[in-house]
C-alpha cells in the first residue's frame, strides 16, 4: 500500500477547487475504502438574476401563472427551461 500525501489547507474554496483541478485524488485518498453517498435534500445551486421584463409582459405572466395556480416565478424558470431543453435536443 502506498504512503498518501497529507491534502493540504486551503484558504478559499477557489483555491481548493484550483488544488483539484490539477492533482491527482489517488495520491490523497484511497478509494477502495470509499463508500456511496447519497444526498436526498439537495438542492440544485442557484443564482440570483436581474431581469428587465416589459410590464404588459410580466402581467401576461402572472395570469397564466394564476391559472396554473404557481408562483409566477416559478412559471418563468418553467418555461425558460422547457425552452432551452427544446432548444439543445431538437426532435428528430
Amino acid at each position: 500500500m502506498k504512503k498518501l500525501k497529507k491534502i493540504p489547507t486551503f484558504n478559499s474554496e477557489e483555491k481548493e477547487n484550483e488544488f483539484w483541478s490539477k492533482s491527482d485524488s489517488t495520491e490523497f485518498l484511497d478509494w477502495s475504502k470509499s463508500k456511496e453517498a447519497t444526498f436526498p435534500n439537495l438542492k440544485p445551486s442557484t443564482k440570483t438574476i436581474s431581469l428587465r421584463l416589459p410590464e404588459c409582459l410580466l402581467n401576461d405572466i402572472k395570469l397564466v401563472a394564476n391559472k396554473r395556480d404557481v408562483p409566477y416565478q416559478s412559471l418563468i424558470k418553467i418555461i425558460l427551461s422547457e425552452r432551452v431543453n427544446k432548444e439543445l435536443r431538437p426532435s428528430a
